[in-house]
């Protein structure tokens, strides 16, 4: 499992749902006469919640709490990953849902947004235990997902083997091989070449791309990454492959710094034998609350919503932030960094090379042909790009932050598409 974001010492982190709504509001003034529609942004399509039972290893019953949420889905079948995490709630998967809608309709992608997650440590649990955790999860939610309704892919806590499971599980009970019901599966079961580095891919990507506009290149650039999973970790390692200095590591149980650059290829090897950072010899460890004046050309916050607060803000020594977690930064903090005229790369754009990659699974696995990953990493290079040139020229006619411009044409696409089919009844 991904478990190098599974918690961070923030106990004042912000309401994601709430998060959420405020950049919603901050984007009406921009929307002209379809703002008449924004109250469907403020209002989840469709909310499950579901009990989560299992027999555990040691015989005993144990229950857990699920979730999916449908936040929009004017524009296709709901797309989004499934958490888990000992902080799940109905609030953050609200939120990571309304986000999934901003991020596909700002990549252009044929997707609604929606999101699901249990409330378990994934830690704690057998592997025999998570797998009956997933296919009861998913025998639950089996009534609103579907490969042309709503497609789940692993987050947090989660990853291509949970994958297998919840199409299996999906597949037993519709009677037939449903391969589309999932993307980020396992290649012999229809997953694609490129998935799973294609966040950490289209981070860099984003990076790359508001480098070139800023006058920040990549190589010499020094980098600081929070989260070393499978985001983190792959974006720090092509930030390395292409020249940049990888100077500050963190994740759940260590920060660890080294001005002269972090051997990132070691860090993964370490990370993968030990679960975590805390013990590299290749960096040395420091506090928790430094890791957020460290000196650093990009900042890349890719754990979990809401790291980003208005304090850290107003202490970052960043030029360039570039999200790749969901929501990593309040609107408040964001306020702080436009002010310190520090440039954020948001979310929405800056993490979709996952969401794209599994756009381009769900196509394979429609038409049974399969594309080399030269063809993946070139198609996601040109969709982002393209998205990126976009949101950069909104931004500029606009005269709004980058994220403000995501969620302008973003917000226009799901809402004309919203007016367009109208209502029913």
């Amino acid at each position: 499992m991904n478990n190098s974001s599974l918690s961070y010492l923030d106990p004042a982190r912000p309401e994601p749902w709430a998060s959420f709504i405020e950049q919603i509001d901050r984007v009406a003034p921009h929307l002209g006469s379809l703002a008449h529609w924004i109250e469907t942004l403020k209002r989840p399509k469709r909310i499950l919640i579901v009990d989560v039972p299992i027999v555990r290893d040691d015989g005993t019953i144990a229950h857990y709490e699920g979730y999916r949420v449908q936040h929009n889905l004017s524009r296709g079948p709901g797309k989004g990953g499934v958490r888990f995490h000992p902080h799940v709630s109905l609030s953050e998967v609200m939120a990571l849902a309304g986000w999934m809608t901003i991020k596909n309709a700002a990549l252009g992608l044929p997707y609604g947004g929606a999101k699901g997650g249990v409330r378990i440590d994934p830690r704690a649990f057998s592997r025999a235990e998570l797998e009956r955790i997933t296919r009861r999860y998913t025998s639950e939610i089996g009534i609103v997902i579907g490969p042309d309704k709503d497609i789940p892919a692993p987050d947090v806590g989660t990853n291509e083997q949970t994958m297998a499971w919840m199409m299996d599980t999906y597949s037993m009970n519709v009677g037939h091989t449903a391969s589309g019901v999932v993307t980020g599966k396992p290649i012999a079961l229809g997953g694609s070449l490129g998935r799973q580095e294609a966040t950490g891919r289209g981070v860099f990507i984003a990076a790359r791309e508001a480098g070139r506009r800023s006058g920040v290149p990549i190589s010499g650039a020094r980098v600081a990454v929070q989260g070393f999973g499978n985001v983190g970790g792959i974006a720090a390692r092509i930030f390395r492959e292409n020249g940049a200095k990888v100077v500050a590591l963190q994740d759940a149980e260590a920060t660890i710094a080294n001005p002269a650059g972090i051997d990132i290829p070691a860090a993964l090897a370490h990370a993968a034998a030990h679960g975590s950072l805390s013990g590299f010899f290749g960096a040395e460890p420091v506090r928790e609350d430094d890791f957020w004046q460290l000196e650093c050309e990009y900042f890349v916050p890719a754990a979990l919503e809401g790291q980003l607060t208005p304090q850290r803000a107003s202490r970052l020594r960043a030029r360039i932030v570039v999200e790749g977690a969901n929501g990593p930064t309040t609107p408040a903090a964001d306020d702080i960094l436009h002010e310190r005229n520090i440039l954020v790369i948001p979310d929405v754009l800056a993490n979709a090379g996952g969401v794209t990659v599994s756009y381009f699974e769900w196509v394979q696995d429609f038409s049974s042909f399969f594309w080399s990953e030269e063809e993946i990493n070139a198609r996601l290079e040109s969709i982002m790009i393209k998205a990126f040139d976009a949101i950069w020229q909104m931004a500029q006619e606009r005269k709004v932050s980058i994220r403000t411009a995501a969620f302008i044409i973003a917000c226009q696409r799901v809402l004309a598409a919203r007016e367009q089919r109208g209502l029913y009844p």
